[in-house]
């Protein structure tokens, strides 16, 4: 028996993935044209590829120092938060009998609902007070800022791991700790991937909090880079693009690799 075909869900699907690839196609087009081909028609293919447009933009934007910032801040980012805000959330998810655990979770959910912009003079005060306008205290600050949402996935996805597990630990004699990296942290690896790869394209994507809190130039991550130099670029949009272009395109690679992950722990994590 033949399937009719949903045309609806074709036509949507169709029209949501030319809003994803007709910006894709604009930047990789732009970005190998000349400014003559720019002139003629923006919307062409190119007629040759001009790469030295990426080295240009390499050369002006000093990418390599930029993109070593984003790394340094991503990497460290996504590590200290795989480290403590699974300790959070699991401390949490055994004691949510308890008041104070109950109301700590609960008020950690509530900071998702606080628009960043409410908060951002008071973080821009306190961080130039205790000397926090650089790479480590934008780090540490990615850390807190993921804790809500992060605690929100762990905390479901560490209810759903049976607690006989620990019990029959605790009658072999560990201890807690010992209980938590031998045999919890380890179950926690389908949800420590999806929270990794989450946090790692939030960090390394931000442009927010490095405006704000950054003061070297030598500090910039990638996409702060790109806004500074945005007035150069602003005649010749071959090279801007090309910057663009470059910035973007780890982060293609990571997600295209990725999703299955983000989708699975998102899934696994909401369910008790």
């Amino acid at each position: 028996m033949t399937k009719s075909t949903n045309w609806s869900a074709t036509i949507l699907i169709a029209l949501g993935s030319l809003l994803i690839l007709f910006p894709l196609y604009m930047t990789v087009s732009i970005a190998l044209k000349n400014p003559e081909e720019m002139a003629a028609s923006i919307f062409a293919l190119p007629t040759g590829l001009h790469f030295e447009n990426f080295a240009h933009a390499i050369e002006a934007t000093d990418f390599f120092r930029a993109f070593r910032n984003s790394f340094v801040i991503t990497a460290s980012s996504v590590l200290l938060i795989l480290l403590t805000n699974s300790m959070v959330a699991y401390a949490i998810a055994r004691n949510m009998k308890q008041r104070f655990f109950k109301g700590l979770y609960f008020y950690l959910i509530s900071a998702m609902f606080i628009p960043f912009q409410i908060i951002m003079l008071p973080v821009v005060k306190v961080t130039t007070d205790f000397g926090m306008n650089n790479i480590p205290g934008l780090i540490i600050l990615n850390v807190v800022y993921g804790l809500a949402f992060n605690t929100f996935v762990y905390v479901g996805y560490i209810r759903s791991i049976p607690y006989e597990l620990e019990e029959a630990a605790t009658v072999d004699g560990t201890s807690t700790w010992g209980t938590y990296w031998k045999i919890i942290f380890p179950l926690l690896a389908p949800i420590n991937a999806t929270i990794g790869i989450l946090s790692w394209l939030a960090s390394w994507n931000d442009f927010m909090l490095p405006l704000i809190l950054l003061g070297d130039p030598n500090s910039y991550t990638l996409p702060l880079v790109q806004y500074v130099f945005q007035g150069q670029f602003s005649t010749d949009f071959n090279l801007a693009f090309a910057s663009y272009l470059l910035a973007l395109l780890p982060m293609i690679i990571v997600y295209l690799f990725a999703q299955k992950w983000i989708i699975n722990g998102i899934t696994q994590g909401a369910v008790k």
